[in-house]
């Protein structure tokens, strides 16, 4: 990229000549944003595909536009001035000898005044907007009349600052000259899906860089064309590969085997045993067989890598305490790490009612702890003393040291980043042995099946498919902001039954942007509404102490109604909580909803969901928020809402691209394309075996070093 202008030239340095209305003025390092984009390579540029295209090869006369439409017209100039008053701006008045159409700059610059002066032939190209003045376009590009059309569809491509399109549309034609495109599928593979034998890698990405004029937009946009086919095939298979990779790389690590140590202090000896037989309750079939599941990696010398995903309220925490055992019987420390505080406190209250009278040393670490309890808590960590440790984030400092950490158990593993889940696996320090911990990871958002073959192919997958006996279903009504106060007085007569309420809003205080009623109004108005009530308000700002006393009142029964913001949307568990009401419902996220409401319905009591929805000053709701609190009214099963939110946001937005900073898939969608994913599923183990030089090509050339953060 040495030698090119670091200018966008208002004459003629533009795509094709184009003269645009950017200040004449260096840009800050266009090298600089390729980075930001994460653009280091040739190959990098040449798989930066374009977020639409323009079409420069056609002009149209000015009688035959329609508005909304962008058009490519040639006409001579008018009229030209400047307009003071209010907004400075350029009028220039365009006539094509089939009509007249008013050119409108707010920014604009001398040089570009006298290229649209009186008399000019200029050729301009922008949206075309209706109105009084006529046909009206906005800030259009421009450059002077005559010359060749572009013989292809423009690129326009996603971009940051600093990063004009003509900079980058030289960078990526130079990118394509220079990256190695040979192909890395052998031919007979892509056969089997009927990929059409003319679109080899480097003739897709010329073709998507540089359409032909006669390709439909449509074909273009829905991603059907046979070149977008190959493009979605090798993410598919690069994705696949790397997976599977990492899956067996890490068979090759060693792990201990967690099996009951012989002889063993009473303490420990036999926990497993003795915990099932002190459970208040009976498992269910679905926890017995996921528990079977994990037992059976604890006990190889191969490190575990498994997700526990169940629906809320499938009883996940038990099968941690249970692994945990598992690990404690086998004379090896256990750690649990929960992304909240709240969330960390529930599973410490629950692990300690459990292992404390079995004789187990339960430790408790978090950012807020004093210093003193948090000194001894080390201590006993160190020792060994503390066979299982519960935390929040503060569980990876550097200061913390276990003795023997074997196993880790990550709650919601989808709050943590990769570099987090990575620090706990490195705690694991035997005698210079080189041994990886066992990892286990929870997550209480069930994952369509179509993505879990995707997204964590990488990963051995236990589902708990079953709800404990006893569970009411909860009823869900979506009900309009103006029946606030038929919502109050059904709170009222569920106090006046002792059942408890949570009150859900989602902002803490009044924002100018939003117009959304704030948990300390909401606070104030039903404490007033309900005289005698003990009303609280929990909210990420209070201070740790108080949010732990408020939590206390509450599930002490003590408190009637808890006003809070989210975070009570996992972890929390009240038997004694029947009625739920989130406020401005439309703005919350599916999962997020079902996870709210996964906080009631725990006890005996026939429970309910209300979701308050306001439509603002429009006159209807959202099609997105629609379909959000339609699935929320008809279904409480966790893997049907995690698929109609599949479909309503897409796999990338669902699965948070991983936890990585970049979507594992860009140009693939996993349920469009799942005949392309079952494809690339069967290949990538025969790649590996058959062809694992051109397997190695294939991973480097689509993810680079992206394939590292499968490890954790």
């Amino acid at each position: 990229m040495r030698g090119m202008c670091p200018f966008v030239a208002l004459t003629a340095g533009g795509q094709n000549g184009w003269m645009t209305s950017v200040p004449e003025k260096p840009l800050s390092g266009p090298q600089k944003a390729l980075r930001k984009l994460g653009l280091n390579r040739a190959i990098d540029l040449a798989l930066h595909l374009p977020l639409r295209y323009e079409d420069e090869t056609r002009l149209v006369k000015l009688r035959d536009v329609r508005e909304g439409e962008v058009a490519q017209v040639e006409g001579i100039v008018r009229h030209s001035e400047v307009k003071l008053g209010g907004h400075r701006q350029l009028l220039v008045t365009l006539d094509d000898g089939t009509g007249t159409c008013l050119l409108r700059f707010f920014t604009f610059y001398p040089s570009q005044q006298k290229a649209l002066a009186v008399g000019q032939a200029i050729r301009v190209r922008g949206e075309v907007r209706g109105g009084f003045a006529g046909l009206t376009m906005m800030h259009p590009v421009f450059k002077p009349a005559g010359g060749e059309l572009a013989r292809a569809l423009t690129p326009v491509y996603p971009t940051v600052a600093g990063l004009p399109q003509p900079y980058l549309r030289r960078a990526v034609l130079g990118a394509l000259t220079r990256a190695e495109l040979n192909d890395t599928i052998p031919a007979n593979f892509l056969s089997k899906i009927g990929l059409q034998p003319g679109w080899n890698l480097r003739e897709a990405l010329l073709f998507l860089h540089h359409p032909a004029p006669d390709v439909t937009l449509a074909a273009l946009e829905d991603r059907s064309h046979p070149a977008w086919q190959r493009l979605k095939a090798e993410e598919l298979l690069a994705q696949q590969l790397s997976q599977l990779q990492a899956k067996r790389e890490r068979a090759g690590f060693r792990a201990p085997a967690l099996l009951p140590v012989q002889g063993a202090a009473p303490a420990s000896a036999g926990l497993l045993a003795r915990l099932l037989a002190a459970l208040p309750f009976q498992l269910t079939a679905a926890q017995r067989r996921v528990c079977e599941e994990i037992t059976h990696d604890l006990h190889r010398p191969v490190p575990m890598h498994r997700l526990l995903q169940g629906d809320v309220g499938s009883g996940k925490t038990v099968v941690a305490a249970l692994a945990a055992a598992v690990c404690i019987d086998a004379g090896w420390q256990c750690a649990l790490m929960a992304p909240t505080e709240i969330l960390a406190t529930q599973h410490f209250a629950k692990l300690v009612s459990w292992l404390q009278p079995l004789g187990i040393t339960v430790a408790w670490l978090t950012g807020s702890q004093k210093t003193k309890e948090r000194r001894d808590m080390l201590a006993l960590i160190a020792s060994g003393q503390a066979q299982l440790v519960v935390g929040t984030h503060a569980i990876i400092t550097d200061k913390v040291q276990f003795k023997n950490l074997a196993l880790a158990i990550i709650d919601e593993q989808h709050r943590f980043g990769v570099a987090q889940r990575l620090a706990l696996r490195g705690k694991l320090v035997v005698d210079a042995l080189a041994l990886e911990p066992h990892l286990l990871m929870m997550s209480a958002t069930p994952i369509p099946r179509t993505l879990a073959m995707s997204y964590y192919a990488d990963l051995d997958v236990s589902t708990l498919d079953e709800l404990p006996p006893g569970r009411t279903p909860i009823i869900t009504r979506v009900v309009h902001e103006a029946r606030r106060d038929e919502v109050i007085e059904r709170i009222s007569a569920q106090i006046a039954q002792g059942r408890q309420i949570y009150w859900v809003c989602p902002l803490i205080e009044e924002s100018e942007a939003l117009d959304l009623r704030n948990a300390t109004e909401t606070h104030a108005q039903l404490s007033a509404a309900l005289p005698g009530v003990l009303v609280g308000l929990l909210h990420s700002r209070l201070p740790t102490a108080e949010k732990k006393a408020m939590m206390s009142q509450f599930t002490a029964g003590q408190m009637g109604v808890l006003v809070s913001t989210t975070v009570i949307e996992v972890g929390v568990d009240v038997p004694n909580a029947s009625l739920m009401v989130i406020e401005h419902a439309e703005r919350f996220g599916l999962s997020q909803l079902h996870q709210l409401r996964g906080r009631v319905g725990r006890g005996a009591a026939a429970s309910a969901c209300v979701l308050l929805y306001s439509t603002g000053d429009a006159p209807r709701l959202g099609e997105t928020a629609r379909e959000r609190l339609r699935a929320m009214a008809e279904s409480n099963d966790g893997f049907e809402i995690a698929r109609r939110d599949l479909e309503i946001r897409g796999p990338g937005e669902f699965m948070g691209a991983r936890q990585s900073g970049a979507a594992l898939l860009r140009f693939a969608d996993v349920v469009e394309d799942a005949e392309l994913l079952t494809w690339a599923r069967e290949l990538a183990p025969v790649m590996l075996d058959q062809h694992p030089v051109l397997a190695a090509q294939h991973v480097q050339r689509w993810l680079g070093g992206k394939a590292e953060f499968l490890k954790a």
